[in-house]
């Protein structure tokens, strides 16, 4: 069976696409490494989500940050 990788991440910061090669480059190789699969049948997909669309602990990201900001 082809294994299947879904990273999401927030849209924020300008995630280059230098960064998501590398994403998907280290999510293949650990793939192999410990499961023994095949690169060539790996599938790495990058989900690029806007903030207001993530939460953490019951609260959107920003507010959350703002809670937790300090600690």
């Amino acid at each position: 069976m082809m294994p299947y990788v879904n990273i999401k991440i927030t849209r924020e910061g300008g995630t280059t696409a230098a960064q998501k090669a590398a994403l998907i480059e280290g999510a293949t190789e650990l793939l192999v490494r410990v499961l023994g699969k095949s690169p060539a049948t790996t599938v790495v997909v990058i989900d690029e989500v806007d903030m207001e669309n993530w939460g953490i602990g019951g609260l959107p990201v920003e507010d959350y940050r703002k809670r937790h900001a300090g600690q």
